[in-house]
């Protein structure tokens, strides 16, 4: 069921042309531009600068260069995940359409894409409960292959690609992934799209029979198998661990304990001194992805996959450069991944695999298998990813510039002077995130794993998907906030 406007959600206010459309689709009339602030600059007609120089006819202003707007749109799904967020903020501030597929407008991120006047959103999930109103499905719709009862939204994802002529696909275990990525990339052949662009991930089991695939990537492996398969002019990026993941809360993986004496301590299967590729995804995908759709299929066509990484990083490394930027001892220590919440079943199964898959490199870091399953990709991290974008934000700026403000959205105040003994954990703060519904299901879609501040769900959404999902994340800034990937 579509989810309603939370107005008091609006982080600015959405344009006034904006008009729900009966079959879920939001169109944004494009309007006059508005005059930029800095419109008296040198090169203004009216600046102090141009009149001086016309008086003593010392030089000549030279004339302005014309600015041509990019005639085509990106078709993207998840548009509220963290990969396709940054793509489209970055897409359409050089004039791009996008046409987004959202599962619902609630939070601060669905609020930005739903009001910017640039995207035409398509709110509605990519997989359907096929069963009677009388009869709903009741179903984890995260597990990992075919799930009785929930099919494929094949009418939102024709829609998706009306009109449009790229596309950046990042598929989640929301559904049938398997299915949902063909349903996809069928369409897009349909549509005639001229570049098409997926994030995958690898099935290592693929690479080496004795290494177990981590389902959730597997899924996204044998997507962009199909995508080869039927032709379509298509890129696959592999994105490495994001900066992003990092949480104080008590989130599987990523979670970075906060100790009595105001430090951190990590705990992760990976060996300590192994090597993992890092990015910041808000920061550093859409500037990359945006490259490599101007550079074309030409160069990055027929199938050739991406490495985005900005950093090789040990997890002691990591955590070094972790305790740089935020200003606090942050401690690695390799061991199990510990389950303090509720998860989803197919979620947890991922994680068990992780766990097998790095026990492998359990006493010499050189036999833990590469991150991206080919040791060729991994070794082109991160030359590839840097002639891409020249400007990612490292693991220590995040650290000390984005962190705070994301563990203080998520109700935390350990980053404030307070009397509670330094650690800033409010009362009641990890007890209300333990309950009922990330990327309440940890994913980030693209394959990585991801802590909280993934996916939050809304207490208002539908009874039915109360069961599909398990993480709750309540802060104040964040409530409701729904980042898939």
């Amino acid at each position: 069921m579509p989810a309603e406007i939370i107005a008091d959600l609006a982080i600015r206010p959405a344009p006034r042309d904006i008009k729900a459309a009966t079959n879920g689709v939001h169109h944004h009339n494009h309007q006059e531009p508005r005059r930029h602030k800095h419109s008296r600059s040198s090169y203004s007609e009216v600046s102090p600068l141009a009149a001086a120089v016309s008086r003593n006819n010392s030089w000549i202003r030279p004339a302005k260069r014309s600015m041509p707007t990019p005639d085509k749109t990106i078709a993207v799904i998840n548009a509220s995940g963290r990969q396709a967020a940054s793509f489209i903020r970055v897409a359409t501030a050089v004039g791009y359409h996008v046409r987004a597929q959202l599962r619902n407008l609630l939070g601060v991120v669905a609020t930005e894409v739903s009001t910017n006047p640039n995207v035409t959103v398509l709110q509605g999930e990519l997989y359907t409960k096929e069963s009677e109103p009388s009869q709903p499905v009741d179903v984890d719709v995260t597990k990992d292959g075919p799930i009785s009862g929930i099919g494929v939204n094949h009418d939102l994802i024709k829609e998706l690609f009306r009109g449009a002529q790229l596309a950046f696909i990042n598929t989640t275990f929301y559904g049938d992934e398997l299915k949902i990525g063909e349903a996809l990339a069928d369409a897009a052949k349909a549509a005639g799209i001229q570049h098409y662009i997926y994030s995958s991930m690898p099935d290592h089991h693929a690479y080496n029979d004795e290494w177990p695939s981590l389902p959730l990537w597997a899924s996204k492996h044998k997507v962009e198998d199909y995508v080869k398969q039927i032709g379509l002019p298509a890129t696959f990026v592999y994105t490495g661990i994001y900066n992003n993941n990092f949480t104080s809360l008590p989130y599987p993986l990523f979670c970075t304990e906060l100790q009595s004496d105001g430090s951190w301590i990590w705990q992760a299967p990976f060996h300590p001194d192994a090597k993992l590729p890092w990015l910041d995804a808000e920061h550093d995908v859409g500037p990359a992805i945006l490259q490599i759709f101007k550079d074309g299929v030409r160069k990055w066509g027929n199938g050739k996959r991406i490495a985005l990484a900005f950093e090789m990083l040990t997890p002691r490394e990591a955590c070094e450069e972790f305790s740089r930027g935020v200003g606090r001892p942050v401690r690695y220590v390799r061991g199990p991944i510990e389950l303090k919440v509720k998860i989803p079943e197919g979620y947890r199964i991922q994680l068990e695999a992780l766990e097998a898959l790095y026990a492998l490199g359990k006493d010499d870091p050189k036999k833990q298998p590469p991150y991206f399953g080919d040791q060729e990709l991994e070794n082109s991290c991160p030359t590839v990813a840097l002639e891409l974008w020249e400007g990612p934000r490292g693991l220590e700026e995040y650290a000390r510039e984005v962190f705070p403000l994301e563990e203080q959205a998520n109700g935390l105040t350990w980053m404030l002077d307070n009397d509670d003994g330094g650690n800033g954990v409010q009362n009641g703060d990890h007890d209300h995130h333990h309950s009922g519904h990330q990327n309440g299901a940890i994913s980030n879609g693209h394959g990585n794993l991801s802590p909280p501040q993934e996916h939050a769900e809304s207490e208002d959404e539908d009874d039915d998907d109360e069961d599909d999902d398990g993480l709750v994340m309540r802060g104040r800034s964040r409530a409701d906030e729904e980042w898939l990937a």
